[in-house]
């Protein structure tokens, strides 16, 4: 396509032993409860252990029935129940007050013994998903709004163990940068599971960790996604790797399943694309497919045998897939080439660059979108304005949707008169240290709103728009938005590795107020058994989740600079999943 690997760029590890230890956990903690049992599971932990643990696997070891978590009145004839949830305390106190012996399987957390009556507690360590060669989750959706709206640190220890489990199988790390409140405690948290348990030197498979806030960069998230992996999950939604596309892509009357990654050969060359380009390219593979399928004609008995047995199957598996792919493109196009969707991707860019203001609060207005506001907030007019039409539309319910908007410094109303800084300096003169902190980590998140035209320019988010840009041929990270933006999070990651640290970005990080950190003292005893193809493979762990663009982003750039980068997330998200987080009756 329009950009190829170097050939230096080293292999990836094999991700795939996440998989096997989290199955083999789960099938040891089913034979601690011998016999057949009823196996209820919560909602959002139902695809991820499909992904692994298929229904025939869950039979094996003498899971009866399967059901769904529903806060209902259990209808079971089965004397054994097993409850694998997360830890909620509404789900534990609905499951205490079931008939019926068995035992809760709590993920991704340390959850404090219980026993009462003939329930017992376990933890099933499932801490880390593989859903692609170089894309790892936690599966945890909810860690965006408990940690950085709600205070709700909980989640924090269970990065900490992500880290800590990936440092054991691949370590050592040579060298972990971080910014972000989170990155530093997830951190600190991994170093103090290291120092409880043995080190042992192996040869390492990754050199250098990257850990970032989500909240560093709020920005990047809600902005439209154009690459074709982006838009298939805007518009279809992919679920652990997973989408399910309906009729009007399959032309038939059913839907259809279909795995996303990189063993889908023709999803694996448009993934990471502009939308513009891969209809051309779909185009091409249909031509070349014919070819394929045309040489049959003139052979002779020998070489149709060969052929069929050879490359039929082949064939026809790409012809399927390709198929597929040009049915969700149609679709898409339908969909996002309306003039509505035009104008939304130019109020955006002109957002980010900061032009035609007046023209972009017309269209919010006339539209009533919840689309991310990038510039140092709106006038008190505007934002009054806004607010009310949007609340006279959806509801006076929307009201904790607007506070807990503000509160991440998302939709902000200019103050007139006092600066940050000077109201910052007269808060620490009314209250202790520590109240004070806390009070100034609240004011940190509308400062990087406010801050977001000063650091642009500083970072070169926004090319120069004297040329027009070539999508073909894409020069840098902005071609995963028309050319319109580089993302913040992803030029920090590239400055960072250049660098080989924070140096020369102070007036970055002081502008993102980020708590920014280097370490790479604590692998030297390690350093003989990390390789050069390990130090340019690089750990991105995104703490609140990233988006798709992202990861096409930094693909790019490892593509340009020889790197390799391995996406570990929270979850996957997109201005939808973000602003549907701030949603009051979400909590």
């Amino acid at each position: 396509m329009a950009h190829s690997v170097r050939r230096d760029a080293p292999e990836l590890p094999d991700f795939s032993l996440l998989k096997r230890l989290a199955r083999d956990q789960l099938i040891y903690l089913l034979e601690q409860l011998p016999g057949k049992k009823d196996l209820f599971i919560e909602a959002d932990l139902m695809s991820p252990l499909d992904r692994i643990a298929n229904v025939t696997t869950l039979k094996e070891h003498e899971v009866d029935k399967l059901y769904k978590v529903e806060h209902k009145s259990i209808v079971s004839t089965s004397d054994q129940l097993c409850f694998l949830i997360r830890p909620r305390i509404q789900t534990v106190k609905w499951i205490l007050f079931q008939k019926g012996s068995g035992v809760i399987m709590l993920t991704n957390t340390f959850f404090s013994p219980l026993s009462y009556k003939d329930v017992t507690t376990d933890e099933w360590s499932f801490y880390l998903l593989p859903l692609d060669d170089d894309i790892i989750s936690l599966e945890l959706p909810e860690f965006f709004r408990d940690n950085f709206l709600e205070g709700d640190q909980r989640w924090v220890r269970t990065a900490g163990s992500a880290l800590h489990l990936l440092h054991s199988l691949y370590g050592p790390f040579s060298k972990v940068y971080g910014i972000g409140r989170c990155s530093k405690m997830a951190y600190e948290s991994w170093r103090e599971q290291v120092k409880e348990g043995e080190q042992r030197v192996r040869q390492a498979d990754i050199g250098n960790v990257f850990l970032i806030d989500r909240d560093v960069d709020l920005v990047t998230p809600l902005c439209s996604q154009v690459v074709y992996e982006g838009l298939v999950d805007d518009i279809f939604r992919i679920k652990c790797g997973c989408v399910e596309f309906g009729p009007d892509v399959t032309s038939s009357d059913k839907s259809m399943k279909v795995m996303l990654n990189s063993q889908d050969k023709v999803f694996n060359e448009i993934r990471n694309e502009h939308f513009s380009q891969v209809f051309g390219f779909l185009s091409q593979k249909a031509r070349n497919l014919q070819t394929a399928y045309d040489k049959r004609s003139g052979m002779d008995i020998k070489q149709m045998k060969t052929f069929v047995s050879e490359e039929l199957k082949g064939l026809k598996k790409e012809h399927r897939l390709l198929s597929l792919h040009i049915g969700a493109s149609e679709s898409m196009m339908k969909k996002k080439t309306k003039q509505d969707f035009q104008e939304m991707l130019k109020t955006e860019h002109s957002l980010l660059e900061g032009f035609e203001i007046r023209e972009c609060i017309s269209f919010i207005e006339e539209h009533i979108n919840r689309q991310v506001i990038l510039f140092s907030g709106l006038l008190p007019k505007d934002y009054r304005s806004l607010k009310a039409q949007y609340l006279q539309s959806y509801g006076v319910d929307h009201l904790l949707t607007f506070s807990n908007l503000k509160q991440l410094g998302l939709l902000v109303e200019q103050q007139p008169g006092e600066t940050l800084t000077v109201m910052e300096s007269r808060v620490g003169k009314l209250v202790n240290d520590k109240t004070a902190g806390k009070l100034t980590d609240a004011f940190s998140s509308l400062a990087k709103k406010s801050n977001f035209r000063a650091l642009s320019r500083r970072l070169n988010l926004v090319p120069k728009s004297d040329e027009e840009y070539d999508l073909r041929v894409p020069r840098d990270m902005a071609y995963i938005f028309s050319g319109a933006y580089i993302p913040l999070s992803c030029k920090l990651i590239e400055q960072v590795l250049e660098r080989d640290g924070w140096t020369g970005l102070e007036e970055v990080t002081r502008m993102i107020n980020g708590h920014e950190f280097s370490k790479g003292d604590h692998a030297e005893q390690f350093s003989a058994a990390i390789s050069s193809d390990a130090q340019r493979i690089i750990l991105v762990m995104f703490l609140g989740g990233c988006t798709y663009s992202e990861i096409s982003a930094l693909r790019f750039l490892g593509k340009e600079k020889g790197y390799k980068f391995v996406v570990v997330t929270t979850a996957i998200t997109n201005s939808a999943r973000v602003l549907e987080s701030m949603l009051d009756n979400h909590a």
